[in-house]
């Protein structure tokens, strides 16, 4: 049984996170003091309560679900089948005469042709924007010879890999933005068989990670996508869409909840230099931007011709103007930055444990 599927009712909201960036699993059991099931909890069910709150604080008594479905150690593999069928289930815990958790099956256990998710195809007419102008110094010197955007992820490039996790929600439309190398990603995607539409949109000098979409003004009347080139996010971007437009939304951004420890002892002081306490290797969770972005078209107007602007930004030009500017939760490991040579060899082994769940 593993452990980190296992969560006390006491726990922490950062906890659970926590236990869910750890486990390939979607779903903790939450148990009492012996051990006895009361429930579980989904990484939903915290983006939810995140959402609603506004905070990451608090335990996690208050959001699971209290009526949990799941099998006794007596149950045939049939019987566990159709509960699993019939609940859709990603997750049913095992439980003993105690309703202790003694074990697991997932829905892949029974139906291995639907491990990959069947999802509606609603961003049919959503378009995303990729930003792919920059230099990619992070990655210097590889990206003096290929621009970042063409960056290879096993078989594919990095932008193939980022437009293959949209096309799964059905969008159909990409623009890439260019300048560095602009000529040989052009000439990269021209020469490949693909079954989407993708242009070009080219900015003469370096306008931010925002300035260019000025330019797509005159060819977007939607809602659209925008994505650095070196981002891969495991999320569902149909939920995402459906949030931006509950909330009326000009601007969202996708944030990844990150946990960071300080390998030091922090030393906290007043005035005088007196040392008030010390608190040895404190962990901080907060939220960063990820880079990944959902505009309406208004938002735009925000946006100079022809001037340099990056995201942060725009963004702050957009709550200044009494705009709704919103954050959308996902988890630390949904978030897979190739930015930077420790990152793009830590994502590589991410991808390949991915492939083998």
């Amino acid at each position: 049984m593993d452990k980190n599927l296992i969560i006390n009712l006491t726990a922490s909201i950062k906890e659970a996170l926590k236990k869910l960036d750890e486990t390939s699993e979607k779903v903790l059991f939450v148990v009492d003091e012996n051990n006895i099931l009361l429930g579980t909890i989904t990484d939903g069910d915290i983006r939810r309560y995140i959402l609603k709150t506004g905070t990451i604080e608090g335990t996690i008594e208050s959001i699971y679900h209290r009526k949990p479905i799941y099998a006794t150690e007596n149950l045939s593999k049939e019987e566990i089948k159709k509960l699993i069928f019939e609940n859709r289930v990603e997750l049913l815990p095992i439980l003993d005469r105690e309703k202790k958790v003694v074990g697991y099956y997932r829905w892949t256990d029974f139906y291995d042709s639907n491990k990959k998710e069947i999802l509606e195809k609603k961003l049919k007419d959503i378009p995303v924007v990729i930003m792919a102008g920059g230099k990619g110094t992070r990655l210097d010197p590889f990206t003096r010879v290929l621009p970042k955007p063409l960056l290879p992820v096993k078989d594919k490039t990095i932008t193939e890999m980022i437009i293959d996790l949209f096309k799964k929600f059905g969008v159909k439309k990409f623009y890439l933005t260019l300048n560095y190398k602009g000529k040989v990603i052009e000439s990269y995607f021209n020469s490949i068989e693909k079954d989407y539409e993708i242009e070009f949109i080219w900015e003469e000098e370096f306008l931010g990670t925002a300035g260019s979409l000025h330019l797509l003004k005159d060819f977007i009347d939607t809602d659209l996508f925008v994505s650095n080139c070196d981002i891969m996010l495991n999320t569902n971007y149909n939920d995402v869409y459906e949030y931006h437009k509950k909330m009326n939304a000009s601007f969202t951004t996708i944030t990844s909840i990150q946990h960071y420890k300080v390998p030091y002892g922090v030393v906290y002081t007043r005035q005088g230099g007196f040392i008030e306490k010390i608190e040895e290797k404190p962990e901080h969770t907060f939220q960063i931007n990820t880079g990944v972005y959902l505009l309406n078209k208004e938002a735009l107007d925000y946006i100079t011709l022809n001037k340099y602007i990056d995201m942060p930004q725009l963004i702050s030009k957009l709550i200044e103007n009494k705009e709704t500017v919103l954050a959308y939760p996902i988890k630390e490991k949904d978030y897979i930055d190739l930015g930077q040579w420790d990152e793009y060899k830590k994502a590589i082994k991410i991808l390949e444990d991915l492939d083998n769940v």
